[in-house]
C-alpha cells in the first residue's frame, strides 16, 4: 500500500491545474492543515532526492511541473514552434493590467500613450488577461487570470515585485513621468501635451476620450484624483 505522501503525488500528476489543499484534503480524509503539512514535506522530499519534477504552490493550489534544470532537454525532445513571446506593447499592456487592475482599456491607452485594442485582444486570446465587469462609465474592465498567475509562478498578485524598488536610467523615468502625467490631466480634464504620443509595434496614437459601446468615454471627470507611481 502507497503512503499518503504516494497517494498526494498520483492525484497531483492526474491534475493539468493546480488543486486546492482543500480539495486534496478531502480526497484523502485529511484536515486541510494536515494536507498542506504532507504536501509541504512532499515538496522537500522531491528536492532533497533531485528528483525531475517539484512541487509548487501556484494560483490557489499545488501542482506538480518539470524540474527547471531540465528546461533545455525538454525543448529537444519536444521541439515544436513556440508560442512567441509577448512583444513590448503586449507585455507593458500586461504589466499595467497587473498592477492597477482591475483597469479600463481608455485608461491603460492613456497611460501607454497609445491604443491598447491589439495588445489587449492578443493578452486575452492567450488567457492572461479577462473581462471583469464595467466601469461607471461602461468601459470595459480588465484583471490578470490564474493562467497568468500560473505562468509568473505567483500564488497572488500581491506577491508581484514591488514597483518602487525599480531603479530606471533618468532617459526611461522622464518618459514614464511624461505618460503619466497625460494620463493624469486626461483624467482631471486638464488639456493634454500639444507633442503627439510615439507609437509602438504598429499602433495607432491613442484617441484622448475613447468611448466604449453603450457608455460614456472614460475621460476627465471620474471623480478620482490620478494615480502616482513613485518614480527613482
Amino acid at each position: 500500500m502507497i503512503e499518503l505522501a504516494g497517494t498526494l503525488e498520483a492525484l497531483l500528476f492526474l491534475s493539468a491545474d493546480p488543486l486546492p489543499a482543500s480539495a486534496l484534503a478531502d480526497a484523502v480524509g485529511l484536515e486541510e492543515d494536515e494536507a498542506v503539512e504532507a504536501l509541504q514535506a512532499l515538496a522537500a522530499s522531491l528536492d532533497e532526492q533531485g528528483r525531475g519534477i517539484v512541487l509548487r504552490e501556484l494560483s490557489g493550489g499545488w501542482q506538480l511541473s518539470s524540474h527547471p534544470e531540465a528546461e533545455d532537454a525538454a525543448r529537444r525532445l519536444l521541439a515544436k514552434p513556440r508560442t512567441p513571446p509577448l512583444t513590448p506593447a503586449q507585455a507593458e499592456t500586461l504589466a499595467i493590467v497587473a498592477y492597477l487592475q482591475p483597469v479600463s482599456r481608455p485608461e491603460i491607452a492613456r497611460i501607454r500613450g497609445v491604443n491598447a485594442e491589439s495588445a489587449a485582444q492578443t493578452l486575452i486570446e492567450r488567457g492572461m488577461i479577462e473581462e471583469a465587469g464595467r466601469s461607471q462609465f461602461g468601459a470595459v474592465l480588465y484583471r490578470t487570470t490564474d493562467l497568468f498567475l500560473r505562468l509568473f509562478g505567483l500564488r497572488a498578485v500581491d506577491e508581484l515585485p514591488d514597483v518602487t524598488a525599480w531603479d530606471p536610467t533618468p532617459e526611461v523615468a522622464a518618459n514614464i513621468r511624461e505618460r503619466l502625467l497625460r494620463a493624469g490631466e486626461a483624467r482631471l480634464g486638464v488639456p493634454a501635451a500639444a507633442a503627439p504620443a510615439e507609437g509602438r509595434e504598429g499602433e495607432a496614437p491613442a484617441e484622448p476620450a475613447e468611448p466604449e459601446p453603450g457608455g460614456e468615454p472614460e475621460a476627465a471627470g471620474e471623480g478620482e484624483p490620478a494615480p502616482v507611481i513613485p518614480i527613482a
